[in-house]
C-alpha cells in the first residue's frame, strides 16, 4: 500500500529550498527579509487596487473625450509595468553588494548624462522638463538616479574607513550641489529636497561633527530664502502654502476629496471628487483611497510605510559593514520621506510637489526607479543565517565599540 501511494505521490526528497540548499536561489530565499518583502507586496496590492479606482477618472481627464477610451487603462498599463519592474527587484536583491556598488557608480554615471540632455532635448510638460522620450515612453533621470546616487554616495563616504585623510565630505557635497543644480534647472524643487536631505542623513551617520551639520543646516535654511526671493517655481509654492496665494486647487480639492468618504469610504468605485481632482492616478492617488476606502485605510498605508523604515533601521543596528550600513539607510530614508511628502500634499502639510506614492502611484519611470531602489535594499538587509553577527556596532564616527 505504501509503495502504491508512494509511486501516485511522489514526495521531492532533494531539500529544495531547505537550509541545505546552496543553490543561488536557496541562498536567496533564506538569507532575504522575508517579512520587508510581504509588506513591499501588500503596498503593491492596495496599489494596484488604487489605481483600478483612480483610473476611471484618469482616464475621463486625459483622453480627450474619446469616448472608446478604456475605464480601467491606466490599470492595465500599471499591470504591465509591474510585470517589468518585479523581476528586476528580484534580480537585484540576489547580487552581491560588490556587483551591486559597481552597477550604481555605472549607474549614476548614465543618469548624470541623461539629466545634462533633459534640457536640451526633453520635451516641456506643464512648464517643466524632467523627461526624456523613446518612442512609447518617457524616461524621467531623476527617478533612476536616486537609488545609484544613495548607493554611490555611501561607497564615496565609506572610504574614510580605508584612507583618512580622504576629503570624502567634501566631495560628497560637490557631487550633491551638481546634482541640486540638475534638478532646479528642470525645474524640480521637490526632488532637490529629497536629494539633500537623504545626503545630511548619510553624512551624519557617516560620522559628520555637530558645527558641519548645523552649518549645512544654515546654509539650507539661506538657500530656502534665496530661492524664495529667485527662483520663480519656489517662490510660487511657498506662496500658496503660507499665503494661499496663487492656485491652490489641488491641494484643496486633494484634502476635500480625502475627507468626502469618512472613515470607512463609500467603497470602491463610489466616489465622485475624484473626477475633479489632476492627477488622480499619480500624485493625489492618496486622496481616491480616502474618499473610496475611508480614513482607516489611508492610516494603515501609512502605518505600513513606518513599519518598513522601522524594520530596516532595526534590521541595521547590527549591520558591521559601512558601505551596507550607510547605503541601506540612506535608500530607506529616501523612501520614507517620499511616501511622507506626497501623503502631506495630500493632506495639505505640504505644498503640491508632483511626487508619486511608493508603489501605489501609477507610473512607468517611478515604479521601475523604485523596484530597483527596493531591489537594493533588500540586497543590503540580506543576512546569512548560519553567520553570527559582529557583537560590536558601527558609531557615526566610523569606530567600533562593543554594543
Amino acid at each position: 500500500m505504501n509503495t502504491v501511494l508512494a509511486r501516485a505521490f511522489p514526495i521531492d526528497t532533494s531539500n529544495r529550498y531547505g537550509r541545505a540548499d546552496r543553490s543561488q536561489v536557496g541562498r536567496w530565499f533564506w538569507e532575504i527579509d522575508r517579512v520587508l518583502l510581504i509588506l513591499v507586496a501588500v503596498l503593491i496590492a492596495i496599489g494596484l487596487v488604487a489605481v483600478a479606482a483612480a483610473s476611471p477618472a484618469a482616464g475621463q481627464r486625459y483622453s480627450g473625450g474619446n469616448v472608446t477610451f478604456a475605464p480601467l487603462h491606466y490599470f492595465y498599463r500599471q499591470l504591465i509595468w509591474l510585470a517589468l519592474s518585479l523581476p528586476v527587484m528580484i534580480v537585484i536583491s540576489m547580487m552581491s553588494r560588490e556587483r551591486l556598488k559597481q552597477w550604481c557608480l555605472i549607474g549614476t554615471g548614465v543618469c548624470l548624462v541623461a539629466m545634462l540632455l533633459v534640457p536640451i532635448i526633453g520635451p516641456e510638460v506643464n512648464g517643466a522638463r524632467r523627461w526624456i522620450g523613446f518612442g512609447f515612453a518617457q524616461v524621467q533621470p531623476s527617478e533612476f538616479l536616486k537609488p545609484f546616487f544613495i548607493v554611490s554616495s555611501a561607497w564615496l563616504l565609506s572610504l574614510k574607513e580605508k584612507d583618512k585623510g580622504l576629503p570624502v565630505m567634501v566631495l560628497s557635497g560637490a557631487f550633491t550641489a551638481l546634482v541640486a543644480v540638475l534638478l532646479m534647472i528642470q525645474p524640480d524643487f521637490g526632488s532637490t529636497i529629497i536629494f539633500g536631505t537623504v545626503w545630511i542623513a548619510m553624512i551624519a551617520l557617516a560620522g559628520a561633527n555637530i558645527r558641519l551639520l548645523a552649518g549645512i543646516g544654515v546654509a539650507g535654511l539661506v538657500g530656502i530664502v534665496l530661492a524664495y526671493f529667485f527662483y520663480d517655481v519656489a517662490t510660487v509654492r511657498i506662496d500658496g502654502f503660507l499665503f494661499g496665494e496663487g492656485d491652490n486647487f489641488q491641494v484643496e480639492n486633494a484634502m476635500r476629496t480625502l475627507t468626502a468618504g469618512g472613515l470607512l469610504g463609500m467603497g470602491p468605485g463610489g466616489g465622485t471628487r475624484k473626477f475633479g481632482l489632476p492627477e488622480p492616478h499619480t500624485d493625489y492617488i492618496f486622496s481616491v483611497i480616502g474618499e473610496e476606502f475611508g480614513l482607516i485605510a489611508c492610516m494603515a498605508i501609512a502605518a505600513i510605510y513606518c513599519a518598513i523604515v522601522v524594520r530596516v533601521l532595526v534590521k541595521l543596528l547590527d549591520e558591521d559593514e559601512p558601505f551596507a550600513l550607510l547605503a541601506a539607510a540612506g535608500l530607506t530614508c529616501q523612501f520614507g520621506l517620499q511616501a511622507l511628502i506626497n501623503m502631506a500634499v495630500n493632506v495639505q502639510l505640504a505644498p503640491s510637489k508632483g511626487m508619486t506614492l511608493p508603489f501605489i502611484s501609477y507610473g512607468g519611470s517611478s515604479m521601475l526607479a523604485l523596484s530597483i531602489g527596493m531591489g537594493l535594499l533588500l540586497a543590503f538587509t540580506r543576512r546569512n543565517p548560519y553567520l553570527k553577527r559582529s557583537p560590536y556596532v558601527v558609531k557615526w564616527s566610523g569606530e567600533r565599540s562593543p554594543q
